[in-house]
């Protein structure tokens, strides 16, 4: 999933790569691993709910019952929802570029690709994000550290998806190729979320608002195109499946990501991206009989290495020792 650091995510969390750090405490880290196993958890799930209902369908549901659970809370936190036009209009946008795209087509490509790697492609959700904030943003520019990380994590992705697939594509490579699109929407919307902090809108009802706005776009468009009426009842695997999917996945998720953001910061934070796909592997093997050829995990380390490069942290801790080294007793 993705919102925005800056409001207050994606979740931008691919759009953020603050230098500021938090000290992590053990409640910390073990939030930031519950969160990766939800995150990661959501493509498992989407892998057990296609196998009986249609793309459309299963997003509408997801975004539905988020909306539903995200109002529960603000009832019981009496957070009020904005209902100004133009905050409305805002949470339209999120809705699309945070929800609608890249749900569908992540939901879509699971039809075709495992768990796992659909886990592994959505982890360059930050190398579109340096891209995008650099082009539309004046306080994110690029850097060398975040050049080089995405040279690296987009040479990733062609050792995952093969050079000969993408020279003749198939349904498989289309798949991988949509799971990018909707990591570019993430990126999209972790630049748009940032607009929410200085409207003054709490993040648990940008939340709110978002899969608000995206269930009044879908849950119409289900009913048109799958006709969820006239499909046969899915077993209860599928029903939890898509429970899990809404309400932990989605709405528990956005509000220990929130929770985490205040007290762990922006920059701890984005290592959830390094541990999303690791969840969803474990998950995949573990239930799905899912396996990942060797160059699934060869990809997967060079964009773990992007990924690393535009954090810093990693290159600051080295130079730091040596400065340590140099100084004189």
């Amino acid at each position: 999933m993705a919102i925005s650091a800056n409001q207050a995510e994606p979740k931008t969390i691919a759009a953020n790569t603050a230098t500021g750090e938090h000290s992590m405490t053990g409640h910390d880290w073990t939030l930031l691993l519950a969160l990766s196993v939800l995150w990661g958890g959501s493509f498992f799930f989407v892998q057990i709910a296609v196998t009986e209902l249609p793309v459309v369908t299963i997003v509408a549901l997801r975004v539905g019952l988020a909306a539903l659970t995200l109002f529960f809370v603000l009832a019981i936190l009496k957070i009020p929802f904005p209902t100004q036009p133009a905050i409305l209009l805002a949470f339209l946008g999120m809705g699309v570029l945070n929800n609608v795209v890249p749900f569908s087509l992540f939901v879509w490509s699971q039809t075709h690709i495992p768990s796992g790697l659909a886990a592994i492609l959505n982890a360059t959700t930050p190398l579109f994000g340096v891209i995008v904030a650099n082009a539309l943003t004046r306080d994110e520019k690029l850097t060398a550290n975040k050049l080089a990380g995405v040279v690296v994590g987009f040479f990733g992705v062609v050792v995952l998806i093969g050079p000969a697939a993408i020279l003749a594509p198939g349904a498989d490579t289309l798949a991988e190729i949509a799971c990018l699109g909707a990591a570019l929407s993430y990126a999209f919307a972790g630049v748009l979320g940032r607009r929410f902090k200085r409207m003054g809108v709490s993040p648990i009802a940008t939340a709110t608002g978002q899969v608000t706005a995206s269930s009044l776009l879908l849950v119409p468009l289900a009913l048109a195109v799958d006709r969820p009426w006239t499909l046969a009842m899915p077993g209860p695997a599928t029903i939890g499946a898509v429970v899990g999917i809404a309400v932990l996945c989605t709405a528990l998720a956005y509000i220990l990501y929130f929770r985490l953001l205040a007290s762990a910061g922006a920059t701890n934070l984005l290592l959830v991206t390094f541990l999303i796909p690791v969840s969803a592997i474990l998950l995949g093997v573990a239930f799905l009989g899912e396996v990942l050829l060797p160059r699934h995990v060869g990809g997967m380390a060079l964009i773990g290495l992007g990924l690393a490069a535009i954090d810093g942290r990693a290159w600051r801790s080295i130079t730091q020792k040596r400065g340590a080294r140099r100084r004189p007793a």
